[in-house]
């Protein structure tokens, strides 16, 4: 039974069309970026949602992490088990060299008893610390923190652990100046350890040194390693001052021998100064009895 003006509700709801519901929705987004590009206002908004969302964040790179610190766990520890295994072949090597070093210190204390010589006088040896740069920019000296008072003298070698890096020029109570080998006024007497060829080595400049005065023909060659010869009455002989690393014959008529240090000249901390070695004076030759002039006259 029908009424009248009484109409069907209609299946679907009525509204805008999607294509418009979409416009919408886009021009809403597009007024909200330009008002917050220009006026910041969800800037308090995105404060919050990035504190809330962090523990999210933790958790799910959590797995991430987790992953990556056990990989270098693993791998540090077999570094460290290799360098561990190196470190005991390289302690059973030194005892290998200390064992061979003592039984040779007996063999020639036992050699000087038997020819009847005296061990020479021990080397007077300084140690100190590199403290700066001496102020000169044309000059390669460093200072040291030891001085006159702690027995430092002039002409003393200054050298670390691997070989010579200078010579003391310059003596004070409490402080010392010293002259690298690359300086260019700085000038050692050396020999080739090869065959004991006598040169005079000088700082060229740039960490570089030159062997001067050494004729074209003489038997230099490339890796030959130079050391203190002793004849200046200044420095021990036999320290290692540095390697050739060039020989030019054709230049003129001395050789141009380009050299480095065999130490880190400038990049060296602590050093070491040793002093001339005192050598005990010969001993006396008796004279001769009186009896034994007269026995030889007859």
């Amino acid at each position: 039974m029908s009424l009248v003006g009484h109409q069907s509700p209609p299946i679907f709801k009525q509204g805008p069309t999607p294509l418009l519901r979409l416009f919408v929705l886009v021009s809403v987004c597009l007024v909200m970026l330009v008002a917050d590009l220009k006026f910041r206002y969800l800037e308090v908004v995105r404060q919050a949602l990035s504190v809330a969302t962090w523990p999210l964040q933790m958790a799910a790179a959590a797995p991430v992490d987790f992953a990556r610190n056990a990989a270098v766990y693993f791998a540090t520890l077999v570094e460290v088990q290799q360098d561990n295994a190196d470190l005991r072949n390289r302690e059973l090597e030194a005892a290998q060299r200390l064992l061979r070093f003592e039984q040779i210190e007996e063999e020639n204390r036992r050699l000087r008893g038997l020819l009847e010589m005296r061990a020479s006088v021990a080397v007077k040896s300084v140690a100190a610390e590199i403290l700066y740069d001496a102020p000169d920019p044309f000059s390669r000296k460093v200072i040291l923190n030891r001085g006159s008072q702690q027995g430092v003298e002039g002409g003393m070698a200054v050298v670390n652990e691997q070989g010579m890096i200078g010579q003391v020029t310059r003596v004070y109570p409490v402080q010392a100046e010293v002259t690298l080998l690359t300086d260019k006024d700085q000038a050692v007497p050396v020999q080739v350890a090869r065959n004991g060829l006598r040169g005079v080595l000088a700082g060229a400049g740039q960490g570089r040194l030159e062997l001067r005065f050494t004729l074209s023909g003489a038997d230099v060659r490339v890796g030959d390693r130079l050391v203190t010869s002793g004849l200046d009455g200044l420095f021990l002989a036999g320290l290692p001052v540095a390697d050739v690393v060039s020989v030019d014959r054709e230049a003129q008529t001395f050789a141009v021998i380009v050299c480095e240090p065999v130490a880190g000249v400038e990049r060296t901390t602590q050093v070491l100064l040793l002093g001339r070695a005192e050598f005990p004076p010969p001993r006396p030759v008796p004279a001769a009895q009186p009896e034994a002039r007269a026995g030889r006259k007859g």
